[in-house]
């Protein structure tokens, strides 16, 4: 039985009708541009084949019912009047996220039952909760006929979660899983939200590209994320701007001199204004057709995120070593950081050795083994039935 035939007979045995619809939306690696999104910066992600799926029918009578095939809990059931902000702690601040944010914003959602399951991998930085909360948004924007576009669902969806879950996340993560297109890159700019579909079919061109989850798991609500956060917006205070964003490249090193001591401020400037130059090389290496030539540039983003953002691990750091080393084109870590996974550029042919050189360097260190599978750019959020 498919994900779809799964998780409509799983619905029909919870709620005993049949859903009004089945809806999918992927999780997310990002190739370039970590930590720019708060930034008012640039980004570069792409959907994976991991998706969160949801059956959903609508009620009238103000209720939310929830429930997951991945967590061993019963049906959670809500009062729509009582979801408040940082009131829930557990999975379905989520769905529940997104509920509270389409009726805070006006839009006419009476009640739902949600059935979900998801096989985005949790906590490895492959945006596994903005899956859940886009998979929500698209079948309640469908089936209530609000008609907001792809891109003011992802705006809910980043609400739900920086207000009502409480983690202060940019807008990437629901952005690439609502909007990103098969065999592209997507190319946002998080300021004015405009988009960009790059071709990215490394198959056709002899290349692979891993995700290696290091099985370290992260949270964002921990407050690490926030401190950078803050620290960044700092930054932009202290040298006049309104985001990171308006300094420019060429402008780097001058502005660094006005920080003066402030040395944890001077890094986390440093890492934003280059990233941001980063993905601009990216994007203009993928138009010409130089896909292998951005190998070096994701390196340079790992250094950068390891040295200046300081957000990488020993698990991190020691794939994208072993990966280099095993003749990738190159690696680095991708996601909030503090755990979760690596993608490391490699052509098809030194697939299976690097794969294997990670696995042996995790488990002569004593790591927990990773969880290695290849990404292929796949297709945003979309209904099934």
């Amino acid at each position: 039985m498919g994900a779809e035939q799964q998780v409509r007979a799983d619905f029909v045995e919870l709620y005993g009708a049949e859903p009004e619809g089945v809806w999918a939306a992927p999780g997310r690696v990002n190739l370039i541009g970590e930590h720019t999104d708060y930034n008012d910066g640039f980004v570069m992600p792409f959907a994976l084949p991991h998706t969160a799926t949801a059956a959903v029918s609508r009620r009238t009578d103000g209720r939310l019912r929830l429930h997951s095939a991945d967590i061993e809990d019963g049906v959670v059931e809500l009062r729509l009047d009582d979801l408040t902000p940082e009131s829930d702690q557990a999975w379905t601040a989520y769905p529940a996220g997104v509920v509270w944010a389409l009726r805070d914003a006006g839009h006419p959602v009476t009640g739902a039952d949600i059935h979900l399951t998801s096989t985005v991998p949790s906590g490895a930085g492959l945006s596994s909760s903005a899956a859940l909360e886009v998979v929500v948004a698209l079948a309640l924007n469908d089936l209530f006929e609000l008609g907001l576009p792809r891109w003011q669902l992802a705006r809910l969806c980043q609400r739900a979660e920086n207000v009502y879950v409480g983690a202060p996340t940019g807008i990437m993560d629901q952005t690439a899983s609502a909007c990103c297109e098969a065999g592209h890159a997507l190319f946002l700019d998080t300021r004015d939200l405009s988009q960009q579909q790059i071709p990215f079919d490394l198959a056709a061109e002899g290349m692979r590209l891993l995700v290696v989850d290091t099985q370290v798991k992260h949270a964002h609500s921990d407050g690490e994320y926030g401190k950078r956060r803050a620290g960044c917006e700092k930054g932009a205070a202290l040298l006049g701007v309104d985001a990171l964003r308006d300094i420019p490249y060429a402008g780097l090193d001058a502005a660094l001199e006005r920080l003066g001591d402030e040395e944890e401020v001077r890094r986390l400037v440093r890492h934003v204004v280059t990233e941001d130059q980063r993905v601009e090389r990216v994007v203009s290496l993928l138009k010409s057709g130089e896909t292998r030539a951005i190998g070096p540039v994701l390196v340079e983003g790992h250094a950068s995120l390891r040295d200046d953002f300081r957000i990488s691990c020993p698990e991190l750091d020691l794939v994208v070593d072993t990966a280099l080393a095993g003749g990738a084109l190159g690696a680095r870590m991708t996601g909030g950081g503090f755990g979760g996974s690596a993608i490391v550029l490699a052509e098809a042919a030194d697939v299976d050795t690097i794969t294997k050189a990670v696995e042996e360097a995790f488990a002569a260190a004593g790591f927990t083994a990773p969880r290695v599978f290849e990404a292929v750019p796949s297709a945003g959020a979309r209904r099934l039935a």
